[in-house]
C-alpha cells in the first residue's frame, strides 16, 4: 500500500483508516511490540475439555504479521497472566523470543525485556484488552487496544484497532508499524 498524506489534515491513509501523522511517528519509532495473549492473539475465550485440556484459537493473519515484524527486525514479546503450553508452542513457532507467562506483574516482565534488549520505553508499543494490561500501556511509548477491549483500556490507548482480538488485531498493528517504517513488503516475504 502506498502512503498517502493529506497535508491539510496531517493524516496518513492506511487500509485501516486515516491515522494522524504524529501517531504514525510513534508507530515508526517502534522497535518492540508487546502483546497480551487472551483477548489480543485470541478472542479471549478459553475452551476446556472434559479431560481438563485447554484450547485456544489463533488467527493465521496475526501469525503472518508477527513473522513479518520479526523479519523486519522488530522484536515481538508476549506477556500474559495465564500459563499455557499452547501459547508457548504457537509463539515459538512464530519466532517470538520473549515469552512471559503467569505474570501477575506485567510491568516487571516488560522491564526485564527492556533490560535484555536495550530497547527504550519510547520505542515500545504495547497492546492489551483488559485492566491487567494497563501498566504495560502506561509504561510504553505507544499504547494500543484491540477493538473489543475494555472501555478503560480503549480510553488510555493512543490507537484502537479496527479488528477484534483474535481476528486480525495483531496483524493490523503489524501492518501499520511496517507501513510507517516503509517495510510493508516484509509481509509478502513471510509465512505462518
Amino acid at each position: 500500500m502506498a502512503t498517502h498524506f493529506n497535508a491539510a489534515q496531517e493524516y496518513v491513509s492506511t487500509w485501516y483508516g486515516d491515522i494522524h501523522q504524529a501517531l504514525m511517528a510513534k508507530f515508526a519509532n517502534t522497535k518492540l511490540l508487546v502483546c497480551d495473549v487472551d483477548g489480543v492473539f485470541s478472542d479471549g475465550r478459553i475452551y476446556l475439555g472434559n479431560s481438563g485440556e485447554e484450547l485456544k484459537a489463533f488467527h493465521t493473519r496475526d501469525g503472518l504479521g508477527v513473522k513479518a515484524l520479526i523479519t523486519a527486525g522488530i522484536q515481538v514479546a508476549v506477556i500474559t497472566g495465564r500459563e499455557s503450553a499452547i501459547v508457548e508452542n504457537r509463539m515459538r513457532a512464530l519466532g517470538v523470543q520473549h515469552i512471559f507467562q503467569g505474570q501477575h506483574n506485567k510491568q516487571q516482565a516488560l522491564e526485564s525485556i527492556w533490560q535484555a534488549t536495550g530497547i527504550a520505553s519510547d520505542a515500545t508499543a504495547s497492546v492489551g484488552d483488559d485492566l491487567p494490561d494497563l501498566p504495560l500501556l502506561q509504561a510504553s511509548g505507544l499504547a494500543l487496544s484491540v477493538f473489543d477491549g475494555h472501555p478503560q483500556v480503549q480510553q488510555q490507548a493512543d490507537y484502537v484497532t479496527q479488528q477484534r482480538g483474535g481476528f486480525g488485531a495483531v496483524r493490523e498493528l503489524a501492518d501499520i508499524i511496517l507501513l510507517s517504517q516503509g517495510l510493508l513488503h516484509q509481509v509478502q516475504e513471510s509465512s505462518t
